[in-house]
């Protein structure tokens, strides 16, 4: 693990750069650590993996955590400060870097590497909600059952201008071509049909085992609360959606997997989630 000190302020920032991150774009990486670098004092991590990464937050000291990555490094980060209990006396700031940047939209973190750094340094504490369910595992976002399946962004979906270069304006007409093509679903299996399952919220059932279901997700709502939908599986008419409010999501049945932010789990047989308020803080614009 590299660190590289600098102090042109008095304000103290520990930037731990995931290595996806400089793999994938290193450029975004050191525009994000230039910008970091001129306004706070800063300690630069370079970790080569997951436990010099969980080590660097360990050692931070007084020093405010950066994470530089994807989403994937913004969970771990979270992950291992709840682990740590040390949630509600750290507030976390990430730069987006990276392919899977969903959830940092999602958040209100902008995903330019300039703006996200400036919105690291003059922006503001927000406390946000957390699902945890009963395996200790975290939910910042949306959680979704069956899990979504990823999609491959078309070939060659690249920006091109065409200025003065009939060649180029060549380009761009295959590349509309191919854009508009579907991406490729990346599957390990069948798609997921219609499941059994009983989701309860707050202890009230929404669904029973006798309704099937196509898809249930949970997402923030006000403080302290989350907003539950179920999908039953239509026949004939297309049947609404279920719609609840509550605190604790409780969803049982035959075996599932579930879509929690960028990570996929299970099978498991039953899992209940809980909302926590305020349980972390994220620096978000002001």
């Amino acid at each position: 693990m590299t660190e590289v000190a600098t102090s042109p302020t008095s304000e103290q920032l520990l930037v731990v750069v995931d290595p996806v991150a400089r793999r994938t774009d290193a450029e975004s990486v050191r525009i994000a650590k230039d910008v970091l670098s001129a306004g706070a004092t800063t300690k630069v991590c370079l970790p080569d993996g997951p436990e010099e990464f969980a080590r660097a937050l360990a050692r931070r000291g007084a020093r405010r955590p950066v994470v530089v990555g994807d989403d994937r490094a913004l969970l771990r980060a979270v992950s291992l400060l709840h682990r740590q209990r040390d949630l509600a006396g750290c507030a976390l700031s990430v730069v987006p870097v990276g392919g899977v940047l969903s959830l940092a939209r999602s958040l209100g973190v902008p995903t330019g590497a300039v703006a996200a750094a400036r919105a690291v340094l003059d922006g503001v504490e927000r406390r946000l909600d957390l699902l945890v369910d009963d395996s200790d595992g975290l939910v910042l976002g949306a959680l979704r059952i069956p899990p979504l399946p990823l999609r491959e962004p078309p070939a060659g979906a690249t920006a091109l201008s065409s200025s003065g270069h009939p060649w180029l304006r060549t380009c761009q007409s295959l590349v509309r071509t191919l854009a508009s093509r579907p991406g490729r679903v990346v599957s390990s299996g069948p798609v997921p049909g219609p499941a059994r399952l009983r989701v309860e919220v707050d202890g009230v059932t929404l669904v029973d085992l006798d309704q099937p279901v196509e898809a249930v997700s949970v997402m923030p709502g006000s403080a302290g609360t989350a907003e539950v939908e179920v999908r039953p599986a239509s026949v004939g008419a297309e049947a609404s959606p279920l719609r609840a409010v509550g605190r604790a999501i409780t969803v049982s049945g035959a075996d599932f997997r579930y879509r929690a932010d960028a990570v996929v789990s299970g099978p498991v047989r039953t899992r209940t989630w809980t909302v926590w308020e305020g349980a972390w803080g994220l620096t978000l614009p002001g």
